[in-house]
């Protein structure tokens, strides 16, 4: 049986500052969720003298009744289901299709090709030619175009690529006997081998496309496209964004337009907080994988 080993003060300090810190960061991390919430749900009175600061004052649900009923917010939730299940698939594919050929050393423009793909971590053409680009392929305004301006990253190909290039060449080397192409190979054989990495990627791409609005209110001008994301943003930066909302608004004097923001933030943020911790242990498997080759 291991014993316990005694902690000098050395230790003990640095365990002290070390559990400070996490305390801190915790408080930072959870205290802007917590007001939120309170604030959507105080009553109208005590959210205009400003007496919120942690815990709710009263309860009024009036602002989460104004965010419901307006229609288009269960368009955008659509929009974001469709955006994220086939994002993340799309996304999938391509990062497995560029992996794999990476990770087979018989290829000769193995290592050019993962030079060039490193390039693109530090360098992009920036925002302007990538928007023309988009224009001149016809993507705009398009749901196509949403799910592939971000279609693929390089880091997770190099992830992806050191987990293939982990799995045992004995493997290959079998089905090459036995006739296989290496399209076989690949679908049959290393697929079904790389579910850990495939699981812990799709999740790192599936959150990257729920939380993403910046480009999808760039390329996208109808509200009918729209995520759920790039609604909240409009509903923050301007509550009185549509006739609609703005009915709601001055028929409802219990509802302030911060409230409704408030409200939005909660509803728009509510599924991705309930799945996270039921997600948590394959964020924390997802950061190792692939890192380690043996």
């Amino acid at each position: 049986m291991m014993e316990k080993r005694k902690l000098d003060s050395g230790d003990l300090l640095f365990s002290t500052i070390i559990y400070v810190l996490i305390i801190l960061i915790c408080v930072v991390t959870v205290y802007p969720f917590i007001y939120v919430i309170s604030l959507s749900i105080s009553n109208t009175s005590n959210v205009m003298h400003n007496d919120v600061l942690l815990l709710p004052k009263g309860f009024n649900l009036a602002a989460y009744k104004a965010v419901l009923s307006y229609n288009g917010i269960f368009v955008a939730y659509a929009n974001t289901l469709f955006y994220t299940i086939f994002g993340t698939l799309l996304s999938l594919l391509l990062t497995a299709f560029a992996a794999y050929p990476l990770s087979r050393k018989e290829w000769k423009f193995r290592n050019v090709a993962t030079i060039f793909l490193a390039i693109t971590l530090w360098f992009g053409g920036g925002m302007i030619p990538f928007y023309l680009m988009m224009k001149d392929m016809h993507l705009l305004n398009s749901r196509l175009g949403v799910l592939l301006y971000a279609a693929i990253s390089t880091f997770y190909i190099i992830v992806m690529r050191t987990y293939f290039s982990s799995l045992p060449k004995e493997l290959d080397e079998s089905a090459k006997i036995d006739g296989a192409s290496d399209i076989r190979i690949f679908f049959q054989i290393v697929i079904p081998l790389s579910k850990p990495v495939l699981a812990a990627i799709g999740l790192y791409y599936a959150i990257d496309k729920w939380n993403s609005f910046f480009w999808e209110m760039i390329l996208l001008n109808k509200d009918s496209m729209l995520p759920v994301q790039a609604l909240l943003v409009r509903i923050i930066r301007d509550s009185s964004f549509d006739k609609e909302m703005q009915t709601a608004l001055t028929h409802n004097v219990e509802v302030l337009p911060i409230t409704i923001q408030y409200a939005a933030i909660i509803v728009t943020s509510l599924p991705i907080i309930l799945a996270y911790p039921f997600l948590q242990k394959y964020f924390v498997k997802g950061v190792m994988i692939g890192a380690i080759k043996s």
